[in-house]
């Protein structure tokens, strides 16, 4: 099968991205599949035109996982893998999918949306909260603001680099992801940072964050979010596979906090690691992966 692997892209986070990209394009290649890879940019996307029977989109953040390149997917016609071009728009916009969410009744941080011609209203959610860009992934841009005082600063700040910002409160407790595949919930990861944020340099830099596949957690707990995950990634209308991330607040429960799209395929990422522990090596993954893509016409 000719499989098209794109990765790179313009955004912060495009070093992670063509590292995810050559591990998914070496496993095709394990797989018996013609690869092609390529670098894609928002004008430079002439790697989409070459004859392919799949494209495998692995960028993250704008561009590549805000629903940019799943509309020009669409467009050609193209299968892909990945969630189509409507639900990673309401994925990546961290503001529409915690509405979505709250139309339906499914627990998330209070928050408020700001922008450059509304600041003050940042003053809506009270500290401590946490400010964070509402397109951008990976933790990129996000701050801590403990006080009214800090919140003023952290606000005027990132609106000089973004144009919607989102001022959450921030939530106390073990932080967990949940992978899914298909239609099925993989094991849970718990995420322990090692200076208490989990943030771009203990993502992708640091080896010094823990992170423990099927934690001590109780079975009703267990439950509890893998089906909170299922629920808010099929409300958002997701497909073929996604990475839900929660908190479980100490005294609020289990809280989503995003969902992302195209989650890594680096020896850090976490969806590989809840697949491993279910028996699904990083080989049947990708293969799993090109097989869901295959079944739908994408047209």
């Amino acid at each position: 099968m000719r499989v098209t692997v794109l990765a790179g892209g313009p955004s912060s986070e495009r070093e992670i991205s063509l590292e995810s990209g050559a591990a998914v394009a070496d496993a095709c290649v394990r797989l018996g599949h013609d690869v092609f890879k390529a670098d894609v940019m928002p004008n430079d996307t002439a790697a989409l035109d070459r004859p392919c029977d799949i494209v495998f989109p692995v960028l993250h953040g704008p561009f590549g996982e805000d629903g940019t390149l799943q509309a020009l997917l669409e467009e050609r016609t193209l299968r892909y893998v990945g969630s189509d071009s409507a639900a990673s728009r309401r994925c990546m916009d961290k503001h529409l999918s915690k509405q979505c969410w709250n139309d339906v009744g499914l627990p998330t941080a209070p928050w408020v949306m700001v922008s450059a011609s509304d600041a003050s209203a940042a003053e809506a959610v009270q500290p401590p909260v946490v400010v964070k860009p509402t397109g951008e992934g990976s933790s990129v841009g996000v701050v801590l603001a403990d006080t009214m005082e800090d919140v003023r600063r952290a606000v005027e700040h990132a609106l000089m680099r973004f144009d919607r910002i989102l001022v959450e409160k921030r939530l106390t407790g073990r932080e967990v992801t949940v992978g899914i595949l298909g239609d099925r919930v993989l094991p849970i990861v718990e995420v322990r940072p090692a200076k208490g944020f989990y943030d771009f340099e203990a993502k992708y830099r640091r080896n010094d964050t823990e992170y423990i596949v099927e934690p001590d957690l109780d079975q009703t707990t267990v439950r509890q979010l893998q089906a909170l995950a299922l629920r808010a990634y099929r409300v958002l209308g997701c497909r073929h596979y996604g990475r839900v991330d929660l908190i479980l607040d100490a005294s609020a429960g289990p809280q989503l906090l995003e969902i992302n799209t195209v989650p890594g395929f680096t020896q850090h990422s976490l969806l590989p690691k809840a697949a491993a522990r279910v028996g699904i090596g990083f080989d049947a993954l990708v293969g799993t992966l090109l097989a869901l893509g295959m079944s739908d016409a994408n047209a």
